[in-house]
């Protein structure tokens, strides 16, 4: 099988060794992996910001880049939520709007081909046991984007549990959001870090060595909090404890 990785900007920029983790996860189950060089940003900022006519070319590009990949995975869920839920609507609206159906087109095409990198897992290779290793206390947060717009559920706990040697702890409160939002946590500082800081300290408070999540653009925002508060708490993406092993531990 093949699929092609969808790394994101934020893991390309700030986390590439989440992008990393996610192909040797995925070559190790068997999975030859492409990456098209012309990806670029979903578009998603300039979307959550009213931006719907700067977002369009970006939707263009993007389907562009993956056509003819019958697999495009993701380690986002906001990521793939964008390009499953919003780039239809965009398609939708243009052509409303009578400046033709070639987005609508490029997007219903692109969408049904996009998975969050749990639902690939789970959905198309039909594991959860991934012949992981990962010998620490983890708790789980699940991110706005997976949990309500993809509806990913019970996949990541699934694979999570399956780790060898993993203690998965429950995170209290675990459904609430974590106050990041993107452009939100911009527009509202201080309501973002309020929601953030409960988050944070109900993770620390589980005595867990590592809070996991699927978005690390959420988990970019647990992080500092959890640093300026000077917990031992550290965020790591789910997909780099899925690559990790008894021989090769997470990617550094």
């Amino acid at each position: 099988m093949r699929a092609a990785l969808f790394v994101t900007c934020v893991n390309d920029a700030l986390y590439p060794r989440t992008g990393v983790a996610v192909v040797r996860l995925l070559e190790r189950l068997g999975v030859t992996v492409d990456f098209p060089a012309a990806q670029s940003c979903c578009g998603q900022p300039q979307y959550n910001t009213g931006h719907r006519y700067e977002t369009e070319p970006l939707l263009r590009r993007t389907a562009r880049a993956f056509a003819g990949h019958t697999h495009v995975v993701t380690p986002s869920g906001s990521c793939a939520a964008m390009l499953r839920e919003h780039y239809p609507r965009i398609g939708r609206k243009a052509a409303e709007e009578g400046r033709g159906g070639e987005l609508a087109d490029l997007a219903a095409e692109l969408a049904p081909r996009v998975y969050e990198l749990t639902e690939f897992l789970v959905d198309v290779l039909g594991v959860t046991d991934v012949g992981a290793y990962f010998p620490h206390t983890v708790t789980y947060h699940p991110s706005c984007h997976g949990l309500r717009a993809l509806g990913l559920g019970e996949r990541p706990r699934r694979l999570l549990a399956a780790v060898r040697g993993l203690d998965l702890v429950e995170l209290p409160g675990a459904e609430e959001c974590c106050g990041f939002g993107g452009t939100f946590a911009l527009k509202n500082p201080d309501v973002s870090a309020a929601m953030g800081t409960d988050k944070a300290d109900r993770a620390a408070a589980t005595g867990a060595e590592v809070l996991c999540g699927a978005d690390n653009s959420c988990l970019a925002h647990l992080d500092g909090l959890l640093r300026r508060s000077g917990s031992p708490l550290r965020t790591l993406h789910l997909a780099e404890i899925l690559a990790a092993t008894e021989d090769e531990g997470p990617p550094r």
